[in-house]
């Protein structure tokens, strides 16, 4: 076994690597900073996970294959499932450490709140937050399952948050699998939160579950001995590979206890086809708990609206934007640019001293090589002629004028659209039509709310009268979205805006 040599390192000539977090079967997890990102910026730390294959002790060319494809599928499953409750993927890169070792890592984000493991020791959940968590888990693998990924290791351990322990992410998908897939089902996770099928405890002599179907009903299973923990403060080791039955004596005189024990219950039952088949309907059941201790907090007597479906969290630094794909190589697909002596470190010339303390020494990136690759002999020499130093001054002042007069057409341009963005909320400029369009006029049939976007759980922003005419801007399903030209009677409270979205039913649109 043999270690990654990354600490106190610049790694790309971007990420600072600060210490080590932890280590598993074939990957290191380092914490680093971002070089190229603002101090403010909530990913200005993230975290890199390294691919290390010298951690096995019996490399072969097949399992060095095995490694790099699981890997590689990690990044490809979390860009498939982006969302504000999974943990996102920031980068990618293929590099040498301080030892000359090349090895391919991930840059994920970096969620100081730890993980709701070590929270709920630290201090135990009131049952409001355990559910709000749990709201949050539920969006994200509900999201996940509706993309076809299965994640097979939910756990509180792979549960993190973010630094004000506000918002809950879904972490380590290095086992995600595609649900549809016929391949066989290699036994994963612990025995306290996966289900039997999946459980160490009854691997066979080969690891595998070849009978065994992988459907979303895995995740529920290990999602309820989650939720176990996050309500009542304990594991449920009592319950390992086996129904929860009952709660731990500290919760059984809640009034929710009962409800929640017959969610759980069925939700943890050995056989896949008679729990719970999606997080939907987990969450639509669990629906019962929701409503005691909702009704049990309101002082009101006004019942409060509960969600049917999970709603997501999200953080700030989320984008649902994900960087470009890796593509990953072993070392019989590759091509040593560089031959590597086993041994030798980085060329002199590699080795400069960054001004920063401590000191961090860059490592060279790679991108088309990997450890026992044979090396190739170079056909041909490249000579490059490098400019003189007044060519370079030249050419650096004309490049730093350019980019200040880019700033400034960016700051121009992003001042005149929000000006007439703002303008038009408030109905003092008019919209402007292509003329060649006919202009399509509808009246309402009742009052009916004006909203932000084009879903009925948006923002309210204004209100339409019966009988008012309205000109249909731009239509999405059966939203509508639409600016009043006449109001059908007259107000005494001022309309916040005359512009907005309504559904389709609640206008008549004129011939």
């Amino acid at each position: 076994m043999r270690e990654l040599s990354l600490n106190n390192s610049r790694l790309d000539k971007r990420y600072d690597v600060m210490r080590e977090l932890g280590r598993g079967s074939y990957a290191e997890i380092f914490l680093a900073r971002d070089t190229l990102a603002s101090p403010q910026s909530p990913h200005s730390r993230v975290v890199i996970k390294a691919l290390n294959v010298f951690l096995q002790d019996d490399l072969d060319p097949d399992l060095e294959r095995t490694l790099v494809e699981n890997f590689q599928n990690e990044a490809i499953a979390l860009d498939r499932v982006r969302h504000p409750n999974i943990i996102s993927r920031l980068g990618h890169g293929t590099a040498r450490d301080l030892a000359g070792t090349v090895f391919h890592y991930l840059v994920l984000e970096y969620l100081e709140g730890g993980d709701l493991q070590r929270a709920c020791r630290e201090k135990a959940f009131s049952v409001k937050d355990a559910l709000g968590y749990i709201e949050q888990v539920c969006a994200g693998l509900r999201h996940a399952h509706r993309h076809g990924i299965i994640h097979r290791d939910i756990k509180p351990q792979n549960l993190l948050l973010t630094a004000d322990r506000s918002t809950v992410k879904i972490a380590d998908f290095g086992v995600a699998r595609v649900f549809q897939s016929d391949a066989p089902i290699t036994r994963v996770g612990t025995n306290i939160y996966a289900p039997p099928e999946h459980s160490p405890l009854h691997a066979g002599p080969d690891g595998e579950a070849n009978a065994t179907k992988l459907t979303p009903a895995a995740d529920v299973y290990s999602l309820a001995k989650s939720a176990y923990t996050l309500l009542t403060g304990e594991a449920p080791r009592f319950y390992a590979n086996n129904p929860i039955t009952d709660l731990p004596l500290t919760c059984r005189s809640e009034d929710w206890a009962e409800q929640l024990v017959r969610v759980l219950s069925r939700a943890t039952l050995a056989d896949p086809e008679l729990r719970y088949q999606s997080v939907d309907e987990f969450w639509l059941d669990l629906e019962s708990v929701r409503r005691i201790i909702a009704d049990a907090e309101t002082a009101t007597h006004v019942r409060p609206k509960l969600q049917p479906v999970p709603q997501p969290h999200v953080a700030p630094g989320y984008t649902p934007l994900a960087p470009r794909q890796p593509r990953f190589q072993t070392s019989r697909d590759l091509k040593l640019r560089l031959p590597l002596m086993p041994g030798s470190g980085p060329s002199p010339a590699h080795q400069q001293i960054v001004p920063t303390q401590p000191v961090y020494k860059p490592m060279e990136r790679v991108e088309d090589h990997w450890p026992n690759a044979e090396p190739f002999k170079r056909e041909q020499i490249e000579v490059q002629i490098e400019p003189t130093a007044k060519q370079r001054g030249r050419g650096s002042k004309f490049m730093r004028r350019l980019a200040w007069a880019a700033v400034f057409l960016v700051l121009f341009a992003g001042a005149l659209f929000g000006t007439s963005a703002y303008l038009r909320s408030l109905g003092y400029t008019p919209v402007i039509t292509n003329p060649f369009v006919p202009e399509e006029l509808a009246t309402a049939n009742t009052d009916v709310n004006l909203r932000s976007g084009p879903n009925a759980n948006t923002d309210l922003v204004g209100l339409v009268t019966r009988n008012s005419r309205v000109r249909i801007l731009k239509t999405q399903g059966s939203w509508h979205q639409v600016e009043v030209v006449q109001q059908g009677r007259e107000r005494t409270d001022a309309t916040p805006t005359n512009r907005g979205w309504l559904n389709g039913r609640f206008i008549d649109v004129e011939q």
